[in-house]
């Protein structure tokens, strides 16, 4: 039977990373539950009187600084049906699964997980970078600069010699 136990660092070096490590599986976390919220209530939604109860509510809403937005999002919403939810909510469920696995491999500062976690983030930044361009916004732009530093770290720690695991 093997222990599986967070193992300390063996350096001053090491010790600076794994800070950083925890503060990227961190980031990771949050984007897990905001992903499995967003499942929950896409779920929620594949109903028709659930999904007819939101528009309706969106319809009524009176926010008069957001009413273009709202109505879009209206309009959106009645395109899509509440049968697309469930589509919606199984996607997000999936990339919850692979940034909690990122975000648990990094934790517990396992080399797979730099690794992973460079090959899932950075595969999407192109997706990210043109987003950014061509639906510009403060956050989209935010979340960006966060990947692309992620990998650029990652891909230094990831790169560096290990000491032999003891046995």
């Amino acid at each position: 039977m093997t222990e599986h136990h967070l193992t300390q660092p063996t350096s001053e070096v090491e010790a600076q990373h794994s800070i950083g490590l925890r503060v990227i599986a961190i980031y990771k976390a949050v984007k897990t539950v905001c992903l499995i919220l967003v499942a929950a209530f896409a779920f929620h939604l594949d109903r028709e009187q659930n999904f007819e109860k939101l528009v309706h509510w969106l319809e009524h809403l009176s926010l008069s600084d957001s009413n273009g937005l709202r109505w879009r999002l209206v309009e959106l919403l009645q395109q899509m049906g509440p049968s697309k939810f469930v589509a919606i909510g199984l996607v997000a469920l999936a990339y919850a699964a692979i940034f909690a696995t990122e975000g648990t491999g990094l934790w517990l500062r396992k080399h797979w997980a730099e690794w992973f976690t460079v090959i899932a983030t950075g595969s999407l930044i192109p997706v990210e970078f043109y987003e950014t361009l061509h639906r510009f916004s403060w956050l989209k732009l935010g979340a960006l600069v966060a990947n692309v530093a992620i990998v650029i770290y990652l891909v230094r720690i990831a790169l560096q010699p290990r000491p032999p695991k003891a046995k």
